[in-house]
């Protein structure tokens, strides 16, 4: 059934979009079938299908689709499309990730190009959600909401993942290419680990963004460079697209471990590659490049040119809500913050670990319509927001959440855990990290000190970041040992991440390598020795680095070797069976 009703062509730029979607999506069912008929082989087709955000998984025979949603944003028929494509494709499932994308895993390749068909209908696309390609741009997703911030990103996030989609300079990059734009103070889109990350700026009453290059997270993390104090908003495009020349002329394309931006920077230096943008730059306005979208097609990143009404959510039952409930006095205290327009709030949706049923999905969106604006946020902390929540209408849409089994509280704080999807799906994956992250979350939830529950925990299956390991208070990242020659999954633990008090991400410090099982108790130790030894108003960061390192693993070194006669240690989170690492060929993390 089509769906492309939904949106209306009313423009060139909607009519010319959606005529390049359908033939792209189409070069890609001929690509599959000719890979299926044995007339291309695996290595032919692999570009075809990266190109278009379509992953192998380490099963055989199904894939993972990854939906790219601009700036965390889409409108509430965008997420009610996505929860039928999860129940039609994906079993019933879909995961939102760090970067603001929805995945669907397990999908044959057969049913791909209707499922790609599908997400065009609603003007959602994969393509270039991986590959070496500009991934998706993420952004605040409450910009425009909160005070504080100097003004909404979420216009120029849009115009940006427009202008460079489906362009032959951004869609077989050496490496790929990440963008982010923050508007907090507190930097909560981590624009430092990114090739290009954007914090906006106003500057004698013009609007501009303060420009970094060259982040990135991976084995190797690296901070980005500050290239300009202030591009002003009408030249974002130009001064980008100076850097991706920069990057597609000079990235190493024979080494993909050392690709990246971030590799150009290290061996050349960022001074020579400062002078490499300027000169693009001149190019760039003598001669033309890659224009400023005058808009972006309706839908595009949940815009929407003639918005609809707010939604009353009168006519949400309460479903029996006790007059005295706990449980929604503390929901109301972690997971509502009231906006900056009066009488509205935020309320933060709780997705543990990003995953969410095709029903949940649809009943956010449902209750996005009738309570909100219209528009589902995204964030990377793989949680989903609602705004222009009438401040009157918070315990109905509490009584909405926990039908759907969605109304748990302490959002963002130290239970509500990040994680990429591990071994559950991935070839890189060793060690099956979503797993990990529940076991995590039964075990901090004990703690109820305020400075506890402020912290973090990010998890990845392996050294390469998906879930932002780096940037946690407390990180792990999987990797795996032979003890008395089986195989064992471990983590290595992190330290004193995140934004620190003046607004600069630091990376967390490698404290010791430890079987999977064992990683809760490690972090039990080390939240009990925090709480036995900090100082007042010390952050974690601090106190870390007041104990260092090696306190901390003279804490948790007798952990690091287990007995060998305990079955437990051969056991991967959530496996009945003995570890054993296996490992696909790598298509580009994250």
């Amino acid at each position: 059934m089509s769906h492309a009703a939904f949106l209306p062509q009313t423009t060139e730029t909607d009519i010319e979009y959606d005529r390049i979607v359908r033939e792209d999506i189409e070069l890609f069912r001929d690509a599959a079938n000719r890979y299926t008929s044995g007339e291309i082989n695996d290595d032919q087709f692999r570009p075809h299908r990266l190109r278009r955000g379509i992953y192998g998984q380490r099963q055989p025979g199904v894939h993972m689709v990854r939906t790219k949603i601009p700036g965390g944003i889409a409108t509430s028929d965008q997420f009610a499309a996505l929860a039928s494509i999860a129940e039609d494709f994906g079993g019933g499932k879909g995961h939102l990730t760090t970067r603001q994308n929805m995945q669907y895993h397990f999908v044959p390749l057969a049913d791909v190009p209707a499922l790609l068909h599908r997400l065009a209908d609603y003007r959602l696309t994969t393509r270039e959600a991986c590959y070496n390609t500009v991934r998706n741009v993420t952004a605040c997703p409450l910009s425009g909401l909160l005070p504080g911030e100097p003004f909404d990103v979420q216009p120029y996030a849009r115009t940006v993942a427009f202008a460079f989609l489906h362009k032959e300079l951004t869609d077989s990059m050496p490496r790929k290419f990440k963008i982010a734009f923050s508007a907090c103070k507190d930097d909560c889109m981590l624009t430092s680990i990114h090739d290009v990350g954007l914090r906006a700026v106003v500057r004698d009453g013009r609007r501009g963004f303060r420009m970094v290059v060259g982040g990135g997270l991976g084995p190797l993390p690296s901070e980005a460079k500050l290239l300009h104090e202030f591009v002003p908003a009408e030249e974002l495009v130009n001064h980008i697209e100076a850097v991706l020349r920069l990057f597609n002329k000079h990235g190493n394309r024979n080494n993909k471990n050392k690709a990246r931006l971030k590799f150009v920077l290290r061996e050349r230096g960022f001074e020579w590659v400062r002078e490499q943008i300027a000169r693009e730059l001149e190019e760039i306005r003598a001669h033309g490049g890659i224009a400023t979208p005058e808009c972006v097609p309706e839908g595009f990143g949940g815009f929407q040119s003639a918005p609809p009404p707010r939604g009353t959510g009168t006519d949400l039952p309460l479903a029996g809500t006790p007059a005295v409930d706990p449980a929604y006095d503390e929901w109301l205290e972690t997971n509502v913050r009231e906006q900056k327009q009066h009488g509205y709030a935020v309320v933060t949706v709780r997705t543990p670990q990003g995953n969410l049923t095709s029903r949940q999905m649809l009943g956010i969106a449902d209750l996005s319509r009738q309570t909100g604006d219209g528009l589902v946020r995204i964030s990377i902390d793989q949680n989903v927001h609602l705004g222009y929540i009438p401040l009157r209408n918070l315990k109905r849409v509490y009584a909405a959440l926990r039908l759907l089994d969605l109304a748990e509280s302490r959002a963002g704080e130290i239970s509500d855990i990040t994680t990429c999807p591990g071994a559950y799906s991935c070839n890189l994956a060793l060690t099956k990290s979503m797993n990990l992250g529940a076991a995590l979350a039964e075990t901090v939830r004990r703690y109820h000190d305020p400075a506890i529950r402020a912290l973090n925990i990010n998890v990845s299956g392996c050294p390469n970041s998906c879930g932002q390991h780096w940037t946690g208070d407390v990180g792990f990242y999987g990797n795996a040992r032979k003890i008395e020659g089986r195989e064992v999954p471990y983590y290595q633990m992190l330290l004193g991440g995140g934004v620190d008090s003046e607004g600069i991400l630091r990376f967390g410090m490698a404290i010791q390598s430890l079987p999977a099982r064992l990683a809760p108790v490690a972090v039990e130790r080390v939240l009990d020795h925090f709480l036995a030894h900090r100082q007042e108003a010390e952050s974690f960061r601090a106190y870390v680095l007041r104990f260092k390192v090696e306190t901390f693993r003279s804490l948790i070194a007798d952990l690091a070797k287990p007995d060998a006669d305990d079955p437990e240690m051969f056991r991967d989170w959530g496996d009945e069976i003995a570890y054993s690492l296996q490992l696909g060929r790598g298509e580009c993390a994250a």
